[in-house]
């Protein structure tokens, strides 16, 4: 999708009726639509004013707030108006209509506002990835990781490395192209690398904090495993509050993977209740049996579940694995397993919780953290350049890795060379935005 200079709307509030629609509208004739709607005068900028919404016989549509917003100082850059109507589809279809009709305006394409908002430079890719991020946040950190990425601190780390590493390979530059001169220092190319060390490995700690990121933003994976009747569903169903899997004193009840999203203190939690781990001629009960193994290796977190006083079997355990006993109703605490607990009861689920959200904050610990591949993998680039760079003796080619290295930087928030990126990033916003 390419930008134009139309001028578009589109409704930018939640789906309708609603208590209020916010319809924006964003370009050179915002303002004169405005005046074709209100047939007022235009609001002074960033305040809000009640006027009359007509038609063209001049007929009322609705009252409504409107808010002026003129370019530079915008979301989009550009000349901006929004709306705050009474939220029903026939007041907002009626508006819709009225703009339509006028020339050079048209409904806004899906991510149009912030395609523009980064084409006039209020937003770098960054910041629009993390705007994606911030609108589909369902829990607190969510929205904590994404507002370090759409509110600039994200950019600013990968800004503050780029001018360091222009500053290493200008100095490096520098020596090559005036040695001989008396107020140029000499022996630059030694002095910069402890400078190309230090962003390398912060670089690298940044690296680190992605898995931790991937966590919050997708969900900690937290497998119940087991032999059958070792209370895995009943657990489930006790996190999730309600029935999500059958439970009954038959071996063999829970035949599939079974998981609930749950926020545990702002973090999203995906707990996946598994078949029974045991010898089975049942061929729909071996393929549960072989989809919990699958999950044990991909799990965050492995719960390994066995009723107290019944360790008949070994545990599949993983280097993410914590022992529970359970059915501390009805036997004695066993110090054999790392938490003990009854969910008949709710005796020990307190610490098991305490347990899963500790893991989280081991992977995470509120720091900027990259967010999705594209981050990763420029980051990654720019790791290898910088340490090609630390190994490299020619000062030429230590030159060329930094200057790559800056490149790669730049691709992450939009500086250089992203075009062909453009569309990909800005098709997971909706029509408003």
């Amino acid at each position: 999708m390419s930008v134009t200079t139309d001028t578009i709307f589109a409704l930018s509030s939640g789906s309708l009726p609603a208590g209020v629609a916010v319809l924006r509208i964003s370009g050179p004739a915002a303002f004169p639509a405005l005046m074709q709607l209100t047939r007022g005068t235009q609001p002074p900028p960033r305040k809000a004013a009640l006027r009359k919404i007509l038609d063209r016989e001049e007929q009322l549509i609705d009252e409504a707030l409107v808010l002026t917003f003129p370019a530079p100082h915008s979301f989009t850059g550009e000349d901006v108006v929004e709306l705050q109507l009474h939220g029903s589809r026939a007041v907002v279809n009626a508006v819709c209509s009225q703009l339509a009709a006028l020339p050079g305006l048209r409904l806004a394409e899906a991510c149009e506002f912030s395609r523009r908002a980064f084409e006039n430079g209020r937003l770098d890719l960054v910041e629009a990835e993390g705007l994606a991020e911030l609108i589909a946040a369902e829990t607190e950190m969510q929205r904590r990781l994404a507002v370090e990425q759409s509110f600039g601190r994200q950019s600013h780390l990968y800004e503050d490395w780029t001018l360091r590493l222009t500053h290493a390979r200008a100095m490096i530059e520098a020596e090559l192209d005036f040695a001989d001169e008396d107020d140029v220092p000499g022996s630059v190319g030694e002095r910069v690398t402890a400078d190309i060390a230090a962003v390398h490995t912060e670089l690298e700690k940044h690296l680190e904090s992605a898995k931790g990121g991937e966590i919050v933003r997708n969900g900690f994976k937290v497998a119940i495993v087991g032999p059958p009747n070792s209370g895995k569903s009943s657990l489930l169903n006790y996190l999730a509050q309600r029935d999500v899997a059958i439970v009954t004193g038959l071996a063999g009840t829970t035949r599939d993977v079974l998981h609930v999203d749950l926020d545990l203190e702002g973090y999203l939690v995906r707990v996946f209740d598994t078949a029974g781990i045991r010898e089975s001629s049942d061929v729909i009960e071996q393929e549960g049996i072989r989809r919990a193994r699958q999950l044990i290796d991909t799990a965050d977190l492995v719960l390994y579940l066995e009723e107290i006083g019944w360790e008949s079997l070994q545990a599949p355990l993983s280097p993410h694995a914590l022992r529970v006993g359970t059915k501390l109703d009805i036997h004695r605490r066993a110090p054999s397993y790392d938490i003990c607990l009854s969910t008949v009861t709710g005796e020990g689920v307190g610490l098991l919780r305490k347990a899963i959200i500790s893991r989280i904050q081991s992977a995470w610990d509120g720091s900027v953290a990259p967010m999705c591949g594209r981050q990763i993998a420029l980051l990654r680039d720019t790791s290898l350049h910088l340490r090609s760079a630390l190994k490299e003796t020619e000062l030429e080619l230590r030159a060329e890795h930094l200057r790559r290295a800056a490149t790669a930087l730049g691709r992450i928030t939009g500086q250089v060379d992203v075009e062909q990126l453009l569309d990909v990033i800005f098709s997971q916003f909706c029509i408003g935005k």
